[in-house]
């Protein structure tokens, strides 16, 4: 006899702004119990220390969550010289102080204008990539450090926002598997003094800006359960970025019961994955099995009822 999960049945995505203190997985699991929900995911981490945009997925959106782990990203940063840490944040002890010399708006746009655009990045060692099993930040923490391989990065734009004497603000947008931490130490390294971030905030992610963003306070102020559920986002948000078909009742009836179906697919090709939609209640995800025929590829489980 299947186990009967705990809590109810909560499907769509909030908009978190993440506080800082706490890691990804305690800001997810708060919200989990806020809303009671069954099942709850996140769509990438952010450092303890970060705060602002974590998409927290419920329930069914569940299921299409990875559609953001590839999402291009925008932060905001605060740099500050003349100290580098072992963790590249102000979290970290400091390993090393050097002189900051009077830097320009101009010195620090030269240097920027390197780092825009496709570059290579060394994973920190203060991270959750894994080396044979283990995470990269329980070695670092043991005095472990591990040779990690360059990754291909790219950073669409770095705009100054703000200088001071050892400091400065920036806004970048990234793409995945950018680490601004690295980031920062390689800026502070070819400005010649060094330098590690002080604040992080994300401000998008995916289709996602921080425009609805809210905080676990102000969740905690809704009055009951309608008024939370009211602030989420609809599941197909995840997968606005794919081509729409919409199939009748016959087609639908095939697909939610894991059959092939006849399909007019247009001019997409084949194997290409489209949302599917009937009278406008979303399924889930198709795929291009042929002409004008698409196969069931991740649906709803409601859409089945």
């Amino acid at each position: 006899m299947a186990r009967r999960r705990r809590g109810l049945p909560v499907n769509g995505v909030l908009l978190l702004d993440k506080p800082p203190g706490l890691s990804s997985n305690h800001a997810l699991q708060r919200a989990r119990r806020l809303f009671q929900a069954q099942k709850a995911g996140h769509t990438g981490t952010l450092d303890p220390m970060a705060t602002g945009l974590l998409p927290v997925c419920f329930g069914e959106a569940t299921k299409f969550s990875a559609h953001l782990l590839d999402a291009d990203k925008v932060y905001r940063t605060r740099v500050e010289l003349g100290a580098i840490t072992d963790t590249g944040d102000a979290e970290g002890e400091v390993v090393e102080r050097r002189a900051v010399p009077r830097l320009t708006e101009a010195d620090v746009e030269g240097v920027l204008a390197r780092f825009r655009g496709e570059i290579d990045q060394v994973p920190p060692m203060y991270s959750a990539l894994k080396h044979q099993g283990r995470k990269l930040y329980e070695l670092a923490r043991e005095g472990k450090s591990i040779e990690r391989a360059a990754r291909r990065v790219t950073v669409y734009d770095a705009r100054l926002l703000a200088l001071a004497d050892t400091a400065f603000e920036l806004e970048v947008r990234v793409s995945k598997g950018t680490y601004i931490r690295t980031l920062a130490e390689d800026i502070g390294q070819a400005l010649g003094c060094g330098a590690h971030i002080s604040a992080l905030r994300r401000l998008e992610t995916g289709p996602f800006t921080s425009e609805g963003m809210l905080t676990l306070d102000a969740l905690e102020a809704l009055p009951g359960q309608a008024e939370r559920e009211a602030v989420l986002w609809p599941v197909d948000v995840l997968v606005d970025h794919l081509p729409r078909l919409e199939v009748d009742a016959v087609a639908a009836c095939r697909l939610t019961h894991g059959q092939a179906a006849r399909v007019e697919t247009g001019e997409l090709a084949g194997d290409e994955t489209a949302r599917l939609y009937c009278d406008g209640a979303f399924l889930g995800l198709g795929v291009v099995a042929g002409p004008q025929e698409v196969a069931p590829k991740r649906l709803l489980s409601t859409a089945a009822d």
